[in-house]
């Protein structure tokens, strides 16, 4: 019992009774304003100790508990102080009769889980050497402290106010500043507010349990610590709350056995969810017939029609009024958000119906534990009318999800119960279920699906009102959950079943899904059509075999693209994988003979190689039901074809018919007659092996390895396997990587060798000269013959010596190779010691197989340094003397670098003097930018020049001579050399110009007798392989920083600036100027700009008069100005020098009319370039195009003013006259593939091309765009004449497919599909095209006025363009242009053709104009007249 003082004068503490809380607890109160609570209690908490030294006797919490073992339930005697903060905030002081004996200093964890009125009081800063924590109770309500360890756990805690929305949990005060800054909460307050106990009496008239407090009690939605009391606003206990439970409990049981309606309506007053139990209980008890049983259904029956007519008068009430939007998110409960006392009409609307929604979940529970009771003891026909009810209304319940679910539960047990009525209740129930699974999207909620699958059968899918079921079935369709499960894929497919339109509409989703579909999905698909096939009869079948499967078939012969036929076969590829089912064969041969055998021979490629597809996958075809001989013939017809497209026109057909034919073969050699067999792979060898298409050689290797996986074709495929070994020298890598894939399964294939199907020298040609993944291969088929484990090392390593001997450059490949394909290291360790000493010690060996000894030994170093204790045994063995002698034996380039590579590998200190030898491989550099080979030689001594420390010497020498080139350029062509003395440098004597004196003096004797000219240009070739590799040496970062700190870096820069003006000025002039100093100057100077690195006489030199003139030298000329494009196209990427924009501008469009020109000249004079030299000038071009379009782009984002933007609108259209050139001048091949580097390109161009439509559109400045401005607009590009002529042709010849532009004609398409996307994009570029008709119009070109009006009107705008409001600067133009025609028109000196052209652009205009003026109604009336 409960004893509460009435002399309390202030709020006080209500402690909640709990079974592990207090006990017979006396609560007192002084007039000191203490509460004093005594009694009992069973200590279950985890409690840990603190002390803390208040300040003053307000907000102090204090604690300590039994022992430091964890207390199991003992009573004892405890004191709980409640005191009264500042805040009107009660805290508990409590302590025990053993604080002093056992103090806990552990931390434990909070145990509750109910909104407990969490709120923060103030208390004074603990020591930091304390900490309590509490564990506490779900319905003891105390203090704990928290520290700085537990703050992430309190984040994570409710705060909610003790009363509901009227503050918020923590204080700001609550918070302490630790020793870092970092605010730590201080202490929490677990604290419940109670009016007095005098208050309390008069209120609610003491322990109250009446109907009226109960009913107040029980519809708060939220149980809290305490409820609030609306009409009073005070607080009602929670310990009150507790036995109004306990007592409505009690009274629950004692009404079950006085009547029905009592017990409802005492259950009706329960909370849902803690009362379930109990019903349950109740429920069950009820064991044997009895007045209370008989009367429940009907009483039930009545308590829910009578919520229901209450819930609907509440709608149609509310509905009536005002109808009230819901919120769009939900208003956080906090006092801060709302306004006092004001009520919103949907928190009220749902305010009186939520008491109504927790009745009838009540209802619907014990009507569900009535119907499935275990003893039967109540009647299913009293109950059906209760269940009805809820059933008929339950769309009105989906504001409540749970009394929906309740409901929906209830109707499916009854149907799963095969109860009476269960038809009756299953209409509403089945939608809900549906909606669930596709929202929740829950696998248990497709199983329930699935087990009412019978239940949709008692639709009717005819009447207009099962359109909502149909779209809910049909969206299972496309639900990733039903496809991935079993029960789903099963459900729809017994929905094909239910109804022949429910059958089309979800065949036309699924083939709505097919060209975006997975494979797995698509695999789903088939499995779901295939099972409904197998369950369906009637109408259903005939719509799944007819309109679908039929459907697809033709659908994969005829698709737009290879891409969609795969996708539709796999759906097919389902049934092909059942043909052994019943009825399948017969299915498939139905549908696909009458159609597969025609499209094989139609003229359309695409169609033939889509049914060249199917007849594979559907290989044998044939009719079950016919006899042996039909099955023959229909058998050798298909070999027919099959061996007929082998031969196709088409390289795709051949490809697919190749890998088919081998598949064929491999599946079904046995049964196949040998003469057929004969005659196919005959073929496949004969001619395929031959064919001119690089995809069917490759085809017809992968085909033959597949076939070597039928062991029954060995014996044909080991005599015809030899007429394959040409194919290792095939022009094309991936051929002949297949074909030392063919020869690596040879290998492990018995009675099988690859020497006889390759023949060794190819096989060593191809390992020396081939791409590294085919040199590995081939090492990987040699190591078990030239390097083998199975031997010693001693043997290992003579068979290796005799591979290097009888190829030098493949055996050293092979040793590059032979780590990665098993060789241990201790052997390559071995061989490399015997390679070393085999080069010194013999005198006899060729240079050549010094060559391949040295070079192998460099790619045996290289694998070997990678483990350490290996690299230590590595430099034991070379000593400076052994090098030296390597670098005298070495008298070749290559094998020099070799040597370089070991010195570099292994980091050798004691390398000896051989920086000269180094210095001459470095010199001889005539040439090095085309030598691929010399390249890796000098970046090997480069590498070493760099591991030794001398590179600052190599990079003075290399200076000198670009120094002694640049001024042969300015004695030879009159450059200036600027204000830097490029003499100078040559005066310093440095360890390099001491070493090489002796050999420049050889030198000079040898050239004393040569012209001076003939001086200059060696000294120019030697210069240019020095530019190389200053260019190379900048890629690498180390080399990189090694020169730009270099304190030669000024010479090499104005010496390279020399050359490149001097490459530059008089490339069309000379043969032999090289790109490279360009392409190095520019590289220098680019990586110098941006490490902030400045030089004297920084300003160019260069006139403005360079442009170029007449081609006389176009290789050279093409990759010198490709160069300096790519340097202006990088720095103004990187806005290095924006100053220079117009001029780098003029000079891109210069660049491109000179390529134009060019192009041209070459085309009248019919000169025929070279092969290789076509390659690279065409190479360049493509980079040009590349660059001039990136520089375009960046001039676009950074420039707004007049004079860039007629540079970049003057830009583009070169750039599309360069387009245009090329497909004239050089062919559709060549176009085509410089469209393809266009292609990314596109937007940028069409940006420029309005660029100055769109900024007069967002300039406000009108002067900037006088009449003077727009002069650069008024000239016809040659693109322009171009396009007019395509539009004429497509307007003269509208039914002729030859095309003299066809590849630019495409990319006017793309332009057209991407400028329709935008209006205001399409408004600027549009306006530019009619400018240039009207003017066309005004110059009396009629020709290209129509040709480019057809263009605007039919192609941009068009009759059905849409919306034209934005269209505002075309519209204007068509002003203009509209009454131009007009006075044309009248023009009594134009001939009838002109007349006619005037008539035709008349019928092309005034659909748009009046569509421009009037809109689509205008346009609709001129269509009628």
């Amino acid at each position: 019992m409960i004893d509460l003082e009435e002399d309390m004068s202030s709020p006080s503490l209500g402690l909640a009774d709990s079974p592990n809380g207090l006990k017979d607890v006396n609560v007192s109160s002084s007039k000191e304003g203490v509460v004093r609570i005594q009694g009992v209690t069973n200590i279950d908490q985890d409690c840990s100790v603190n002390e803390q030294e208040p300040k003053n006797t307000s907000n102090i919490v204090q604690d300590s508990s039994k022992t430091d073992q964890e207390v199991t339930t003992s009573d004892q005697d405890q004191s709980i102080e409640v005191q009264e903060s500042q805040h009107n905030t009660l805290f508990v002081k409590h302590s025990s009769i053993n604080d002093q004996e056992n103090p806990r200093t552990d931390q434990g964890k909070f145990d509750g889980d109910q909104d407990c009125g969490l709120k923060v009081g103030k208390t004074q800063k603990k020591p930091k050497d304390v900490q309590e924590r509490y564990k506490i109770n779900r319905d003891c309500r105390v203090v704990s402290y928290a520290t700085q360890k537990d703050r992430p756990r309190l984040n994570s805690i409710n705060m909610a106010s003790t009363k509901i929305g009227e503050r918020e949990a923590m204080d700001d005060d609550a918070w302490e500043e630790d020793g870092e800054g970092n605010n730590q909460p201080l202490a929490i307050g677990y604290d419940v507010e109670i009016p007095n106990s005098g208050e309390m009496e008069e209120e609610s008239g003491g322990l109250d349990t009446s109907d009226e407090l109960w009913q107040e009690v029980s519809s708060k939605k939220h149980r809290r610590a305490a409820s609030l009391d609306e009409n009073s606003n005070k607080m009602i206990p929670q310990h009150h709350c507790r036995q109004l439970i306990s007592s409505m409990e009690k009274r629950l049981r004692s009404s079950l056995q006085t009547s029905a309606e009592e017990f409802l309506s005492s259950a009706a007053k329960l909370p849902f969810k803690s009362s379930k139990t109990t019903v349950k209980t109740l429920i069950n008890a009820l064991i044997k017939p009895s007045d209370v049983t008989s009367c429940l259904p009907l009483s039930l029956r009545s308590c829910i029609s009578h919520s229901i007519s209450k819930f609907k008068s509440l709608s149609d009430s509310t509905f009536t009024s005002s109808p009230i939007t819901p919120p769009a998110k939900r208003v956080r409960r906090s006092a801060r958000n709302k306004k006092d006392g004001v009520v919103s009409p949907s928190e009220h609307r749902d305010n009186e119906r939520q008491p109504i929604v927790e009745k009838l979940q009540v209802y619907a529970y014990i009507l569900h534990l009535c119907v499935f009771h275990p003893k039967n003891v109540l009647s299913i026909s009293d109950l059906l009318p209760a269940a009805q009810e809820l059933h008929d209304n339950l769309i009105l319940f989906e504001c409540d999800p749970i009394l929906l679910s309740e409901i929906a539960n209830l109707c499916e047990e009854w149907w799963k119960g095969d109860l009476l009525g269960k038809e009756t209740l299953i209409s509403q129930a089945l939608p809900v279920i549906l909606s669930r699974s596709l929202t929740l999207k829950k696998k248990v909620d497709v199983h329930r699906v699935y087990t009412l699958r019978d239940a949709f059968t008692l639709f009717d899918f005819e009447d207009e009102s099962i359109e909502d079921l149909k779209h809910l079935l049909i969206r299972c369709v496309i639900s990733p959950l039903y496809l991935k499960t079993e029960d789903g894929r099963k459900f729809i497919a017994f929905m094909l079943g239910l109804s022949v339109q429910l059958t089309k509409d979800v065949f036309a989703m699924i083939k709505s899904q097919i060209p975006y579909g997975r494979k797995s999905v698509l695999e789903a698909y088939g499995e779901i059509v295939f099972r409904a096939w197998k369950a369906v009869e009637g109408e259903c079948k005939y719509e799944i075999e007819n309109g679908f499967v039929q459907g697809l078939l033709e659908g994969a012969i005829y698709a737009s693209s290879a891409t969609l036929s795969a996708s539709i076969r796999r759906i097919i590829g389902v049934f092909v994988n059942h043909r052994t089912t019943e009825g399948v064969e017969k299915l498939i041969f139905s549908i696909a003979e009458p159609v597969i055998f025609r499209s094989l021979q139609v003229a359309n490629s695409n169609v033939r190689q889509n049914a060249l597809h199917l007849l594979l996958d559907l290989f044998p075809l044939e009719d079950p039901d016919a006899t042996k001989e039909a099955k023959d013939t229909l058998l050798e017809k298909q070999f027919f074809l099959l061996e007929k497209l082998l031969m196709d026109e088409c390289p795709d057909v051949r490809v697919v018919a190749v890998e088919g034919s081998c598949r064929t073969l491999h599946l079904f050699w046995e049964v196949i007659p040998s003469s057929t067999i004969t005659k196919i792979i005959t073929r496949i060898f004969d001619y395929m092996t031959h064919d001119a298409c690089t995809e069917v050689r490759l085809s017809t290797m992968n085909g033959v390895i597949y076939l070597l996986g039928n062991p029954q074709s060995h014996e044909v495929l080991k005599v015809l396997l030899p007429r394959l070994g040409n194919l290792i020298m095939d022009s094309t890598s991936v051929v002949r990587a297949s074909v030392t894939d063919l020869l690596l399964l040879l290998n492990d294939i018995r009675d099988f060798h690859f020497h006889k199907v390759v023949r060794l020298d190819l096989l060593f040609s191809t390992l020396a000269n081939d791409l590294p993944l085919i040199a590995r291969k081939i090492t990987k088929l040699l190591i078990p013959s030239y390097f083998p484990s199975r031997v010693t090392d001693e043997e290992a390593c003579k068979r290796c010596i005799t591979l290097i001997n009888r190829s030098p450059t493949a055996g050293a490949r092979f040793c590059e190779f032979a780590a990665s394909e098993g060789a241990s290291f201790r052997s390559l360790m071995k061989l490399f010691k015997v390679i070393i000493g085999l080069t010194l010690s013999s005198g006899i060996l060729e240079e050549e197989q010094i060559e391949g000894l040295l070079l192998a030994a460099s790619h045996l170093c290289t694998n070997l340094a990678k483990d350490a204790s290996f690299l230590a045994s590595l430099k034991e063995e070379l000593s400076a003397e052994k090098l030296k002698t390597l670098f005298v034996v070495a008298s070749t380039a290559r094998a020099q670098s070799s040597v370089c590579n070991i010195i570099s590998t292994t980091s050798l200190d004691a390398v000896g003097d051989l920086f000269e030898e180094c210095m001459c491989l470095i010199n001889k550099c005539n040439g090095l930018s085309g030598n691929i080979e010399r390249q890796d030689e000098v970046r090997s001594a480069h590498k070493m020049i760099l591991c030794c420390g001398w590179f600052d010497d190599m990079f003075e020498a290399l200076v000198g001579i670009l120094q002694k080139a640049a001024r042969g350029c300015h004695v030879n062509f009159g450059i200036e050399l600027g204000k830097q003395d490029v003499r100078s440098a040559t005066s310093r004597k440095t360890k390099s110009s001491r070493k090489l004196s002796s050999k420049s003096k050889r030198r000079s004797g040898k050239k004393s007798s040569d012209t001076g000219q003939s001086i200059f240009l060696e000294d120019y070739a030697i210069a240019a392989g020095v530019a190389w590799q200053i260019k190379d040496l900048l890629l690498s970062e180390n080399t990189r920083k090694a020169i730009l700190d270099s304190g030669v870096l000024e010479s090499a820069y104005f010496a390279l600036k020399v050359i490149s003006e001097a490459s530059v000025l008089h490339c069309l002039q000379y043969d032999f100027f090289n790109a490279s100093t360009v392409s190095a100057y520019t590289t220098l100077t680019l990586h110098m700009s941006l490490h902030n690195i400045k030089t004297d006489g920084w300003k160019n030199s260069m006139q403005a008069n360079t442009s170029p003139t007449k081609q006389i030298r176009a290789s050279n000329a093409v990759k010198m100005l490709t160069a300096v494009l790519k340097f202006i196209a990088d720095a103004t990427c990187m806005n290095l020098a924006p100053q220079y924009q117009e001029r780098c501008l003029k000079f891109t469009t210069k660049y491109m009319k000179f390529i134009i020109s060019n192009l041209r000249d070459n085309s009248i004079a019919q000169l025929q370039f070279p092969e290789d030299v076509l390659k690279d000038i065409f190479l360049c071009l493509k980079s040009s195009f590349t660059y001039g379009a990136k520089f375009l782009n960046s001039v676009l984002k950074t420039c707004d003013a007049l004079l860039p933007q007629a540079g970049a609108y003057s830009l583009v259209n070169e750039l599309f006259n360069v387009i245009v050139s090329v497909e004239e001048f050089m062919g559709y091949g060549y176009a085509v593939r410089l469209i393809a580097v266009v292609q990314p390109w596109i937007p940028d161009l069409i940006l420029a091309l309005g660029s100055y439509s769109l900024l007069k559109q967002t300039t406000e400045e009108s002067t900037l765009f006088s009449e003077s401005s727009e002069n650069f607009l008024t000239h016809l590009s040659s693109w322009f004449y171009v396009l007019a002529r395509i539009e004429l042709r497509e307007l003269r010849d509208r039914g002729s497919d030859e095309d003299d532009f066809a590849a630019f004609k495409r990319l006017l398409e793309t332009i057209s599909q991407l400028l329709k996307a935008n209006s205001k994009i399409l408004d600027a570029v549009g306006v530019i095209f009619l400018n240039s008709s009207l003017r066309a119009l005004q110059s009396k070109n009629f020709h290209i006025f129509l040709g480019l009006l057809h263009f605007v009107c039919v192609k941009l705008v068009g009759p059905e363009g849409g919306e034209r409001k934005e269209l505002n600067l075309m519209w204007e133009s068509l002003q203009r242009m509209y009454s131009e025609l007009e006075k044309e028109g009248d023009v009594a000196s134009n001939s009838e053709d002109d007349r006619q052209k005037l008539l035709i652009a008349k019928a092309l205009i005034e659909p748009v104009w009046m569509s421009f003026m009037y809109g689509d109604e205008g346009r609709h009336s001129m269509e009628q007249e």
